[in-house]
C-alpha cells in the first residue's frame, strides 16, 4: 500500500480540497519561516507563531484524513493469478 508521500502529487492533481489545505500550510509554513528568521518576537508575533503552528498542525491532520480516506475508498490493483503447475 502507497505511503503517504506517495500518494500527495496525486491528490494534488485530483483532490481539489486537498490542494486548497497543501496551499494554506504552504503559506502558513513560509509566514512561520518570516517569524523564525527574526531575532526578536514582539508579544503579539509569538501568539502568531503559536496559532501558524498550530493551524498548521489541524490543516496536515485534515490532509492526512483525506490520505486515509483515499487508502479506504481506493481498490488496489488486483494481483496476478500465478500460473498453475500441474
Amino acid at each position: 500500500m502507497a505511503d503517504s508521500e506517495d500518494l500527495k502529487p496525486l491528490l494534488l492533481e485530483t483532490n481539489e480540497q486537498f490542494r486548497q489545505l497543501a496551499s494554506k500550510h504552504h503559506e502558513l509554513e513560509e509566514r512561520l519561516h518570516e517569524l523564525t528568521m527574526k531575532h526578536y518576537l514582539s508579544g503579539p508575533e509569538q501568539v502568531e507563531e503559536i496559532t501558524l503552528k498550530k493551524r498548521k498542525l489541524q490543516l496536515k491532520d485534515k490532509m492526512e484524513a483525506i490520505v486515509r480516506l483515499y487508502r479506504q475508498t481506493s481498490v488496489p490493483p488486483a494481483a496476478a493469478p500465478s500460473p498453475q503447475r500441474g
